[in-house]
């Protein structure tokens, strides 16, 4: 076996067998919604965003493998340890690397999403840019908007519910806690699109999705954008 199918194989044993069933146990994970997931395809799933965990628990949810935009250093080393990492982030977490501290490298974000989708993935975003610290549900970042324009995949809001327990902020480890994952229909994007243009239709696309998320989630929603601890998100 070479190793690209050796590590393929160590995906879908931690995925099916080592990590994924385990970790729905751990968090009594619920889903609901799933029939707006397509089983194959682009699609483009907009979340909330309350933990770290929430990258492992969406593609639980959704059945299926989904790319997020991260740092690049996750999936950088040489020699067993920068395989393992690669093994962990970049196959079994779906993280697709980003140097951000390559401004031109950010600022192909999109490009990048929109490559990932082509291919016939599943993409994740955060529309609020970064987690929320103070467990508010922020206003949502156009970076979802430019995305579905531009790629044209559908749109499937994402509410996430408990990861805040599960793995607060800057807490280490994953706690046993219940999480719930609610899929919301996806956005109409082309009845926005009939009633705006540019700077207003990509505003409209995010407020359709973090209205849906909110209605979900049950958050309290913030006029304001969430304070990004450090460098940009890109996408966000």
């Amino acid at each position: 076996m070479n190793g690209n199918l050796a590590t393929r194989a160590l995906e879908w044993l931690l995925r099916r067998v080592l990590v994924g069933p385990p970790l729905r146990a751990w968090l009594r994970l619920r889903v609901e919604g799933a029939e707006h997931i397509p089983a194959t395809g682009p699609v483009i799933i907009a979340s909330n965003h309350l933990s770290f965990v929430d990258s492992m628990v969406i593609p639980l949810a959704a059945g299926r493998k989904v790319g997020f935009l991260g740092k690049a250093e996750y999936v950088q080393g040489t020699g067993v340890r920068g395989w393992l990492k690669r093994l962990w982030f970049a196959e079994f977490g779906g993280m697709i690397p980003v140097d951000r501290s390559d401004a031109r490298a950010a600022a192909r974000s999109l490009e990048i999403a929109e490559e990932h989708l082509a291919s016939g993935g599943a993409f994740g975003i955060y529309p609020e840019g970064t987690r929320s610290r103070d467990g508010l549900l922020h206003k949502g970042r156009t970076g979802v908007g430019r995305l579905a324009l531009a790629s044209g995949a559908p749109v499937v809001p994402c509410a996430l519910v408990g990861t805040d327990k599960a793995q607060p902020v800057d807490s280490r480890g994953i706690r046993p806690a219940r999480v719930t994952v609610t899929f919301a229909p996806p956005v109409d994007v082309a009845a926005l699109e009939a009633q705006y243009v540019k700077g207003r239709l990509l505003r409209a696309i995010t407020d359709e999705v973090m209205d849906a998320i909110a209605e979900r989630s049950g958050q309290q929603r913030s006029t304001e954008f969430a304070a990004r601890p450090g460098a940009g998100t890109p996408l966000g």
